[in-house]
């Protein structure tokens, strides 16, 4: 089994700043893309970033040059920097991952940016 454990959430000003981890454990063979989505209350899970095995990102247009993905393989973690974050940015966001060539999905972490 493949488990996503993701940390660094939590409350923060407009126009703060915060850092996501999510660490892949377990029976890795193959790691593919690495992403977060977001979830706010009464709307639907939204992708936010997205990044390949090769380093290659992909980004919501609503985060873009603020919101920074990165990922380091040899810990089978993904990254995500939010800067100038806005009371719309609050979600629970999800770490997901095509580990072992299935969809893998963490637990969930709130963010919450007070105006």
């Amino acid at each position: 089994q493949v488990q996503l454990v993701e940390s660094g959430g939590g409350l923060v000003q407009a126009g703060g700043s915060l850092k996501l981890s999510c660490a892949a454990s377990g029976s890795i063979f193959s790691i593919r893309s690495m992403g977060w989505f977001r979830q706010a209350p009464g709307k639907q899970r939204e992708l936010v970033a997205a990044i390949s095995s090769s380093g290659s990102t992909n980004y919501a247009d609503s985060v873009k040059g603020r919101f920074t993905i990165s990922r380091d393989n040899a810990k089978n973690t993904v990254y995500l920097l939010m800067n100038s974050l806005q009371p719309e940015d609050t979600a629970v966001y999800y770490c997901h991952a095509d580990a072992n060539w299935r969809d893998r999905w963490g637990q969930g972490t709130q963010v919450t940016v007070s105006s």
